[in-house]
């Protein structure tokens, strides 16, 4: 799992990557196929901001959090991507079901061109 983490206005110490890798180590255990993360922490007018953002089955899938401390903001956004991905998990087995065949009726000409009208 390769977790690219970024800071805008913010100094990502270890702490912060560390809680970060936490976080989405319990998503990594739910859903396998992901591959990497890209993280954006920012701090724009006294309030923490989170960007998650990675890729699964194909499908770019992002998230974002706020809060005025930044861990909160860091939790708020993997929430968040947790949600999205369970959502888009969902689409995916959706499309495994067996669509409903369309039948067309029966067309009236054709019926009474099979029936026998010489009698």
């Amino acid at each position: 799992m390769k977790i690219q983490i970024s800071g805008h206005h913010v100094e990502v110490t270890d702490s912060v990557r560390t809680h970060v890798e936490e976080k989405l180590a319990k998503i990594v255990k739910h859903f396998p196929g992901l591959i990497g993360f890209d993280v954006i922490i920012a701090k724009e007018h006294g309030e923490y901001q989170t960007d998650l953002r990675t890729n699964y089955e194909g499908v770019a899938v992002a998230a974002t959090g706020a809060d005025a401390v930044m861990y909160p903001a860091i939790a708020t956004a993997v929430k968040r991507l947790d949600s999205a991905l369970k959502h888009r998990k969902g689409q995916l087995k959706a499309d495994l079901h067996e669509k409903p065949v369309c039948t067309t009726p029966p067309i009236a000409h054709e019926i009474i061109q099979e029936m026998d009208l010489s009698k």
